[in-house]
């Protein structure tokens, strides 16, 4: 497949699917739009309680919110837990994106002024501007992880 840089933008049709598969597509569409995102975001909020094996990502998000609103000296910040930035070139920090991604009302990431992926509604929604290439390598991690690539269909305009 050649690519000639053309991105296009994919939904995740979660309907039907398992919660694990839910998660397994958002991760590995983060994983392949990492390289495009220049800033990313998110909330430490589900509509549904956190699972067990992210809360110690939580808890971690959280305490970047923290670190961000003492950092800028802004104490009347009550609400630590809502856009708190994320460094994706931080293995770490982008570990936490991958972990709450899947479960949170708001996560998202832009390269300059343009959306590169948008996760919300606790894991029903998840958008995502791919190129040709990207699309591929998202094929391939979700057939190696066992989730049909046609859960991604391409976002009506």
């Amino acid at each position: 497949m050649t690519d000639d840089g053309t991105e296009r933008g994919l939904v995740l049709v979660s309907e039907g699917l398992s919660s694990e598969a839910v998660a397994t597509a958002h991760r590995a569409a983060l994983r392949v739009a990492r390289p495009g995102i220049g800033t990313a975001h998110v909330d430490a909020y589900s509509d549904a309680p956190w699972p067990p094996e992210v809360l110690a990502s939580y808890g971690a998000v959280l305490a970047l919110g923290r670190a961000e609103a003492a950092a800028r000296g802004d104490s009347r910040r009550v609400d630590v837990g809502m856009g708190v930035d994320v460094d994706v070139r931080d293995d770490a920090q982008f570990a936490l994106l991958l972990d709450l991604a899947p479960y949170t009302i708001g996560a998202e990431g832009w390269r300059g002024d343009r959306p590169v992926f948008s996760a919300s509604d606790t894991g029903t929604s998840l958008w995502v501007r791919l190129t040709a290439a990207g699309e591929a390598e998202l094929c391939a991690q979700l057939a190696a992880r066992g989730v049909s690539p046609e859960v991604f269909v391409e976002a009506v305009r």
